[in-house]
């Protein structure tokens, strides 16, 4: 089994880094899938296949955001800028720059 998502040593790592860092894995992997999905129902003819895509599409966006949460509860930096951009209506660069700088980053 390969370790690509550690840019350091596993072994000197922390057993909180390592979850960390298998759930940015999983995360990353959880977005890519949503692309796949994007992509396929743009171009699936057949009615039947697409509505089981957009249904498949429905879980990735719910693992997706269970993963996103999970990291949130664990940074809570990220968190806190994320609370700044997430959800608002207002210019979203705008919003990420105030956040950040907000939260001491």
């Amino acid at each position: 089994m390969g370790f690509d998502q550690y840019h350091e040593p596993p072994e000197e790592l922390s057993a909180e880094t390592r979850t960390f860092a298998r759930m940015c894995a999983s995360l990353s992997e959880e977005s890519e899938a949503i692309g796949w999905y994007v992509q396929r129902i743009s171009v699936e003819p057949d009615e039947i296949a697409r509505a089981i895509m957009k249904d498949s599409l429905g879980e990735e966006y719910k693992h997706f955001s269970m993963e996103l949460e999970f990291l949130f509860r664990r940074t809570p930096q990220w968190r806190d800028i994320a609370r700044g951009i997430l959800f608002k209506d207002d210019d979203i660069v705008k919003q990420g720059e105030e956040s950040e700088e907000a939260a001491g980053g």
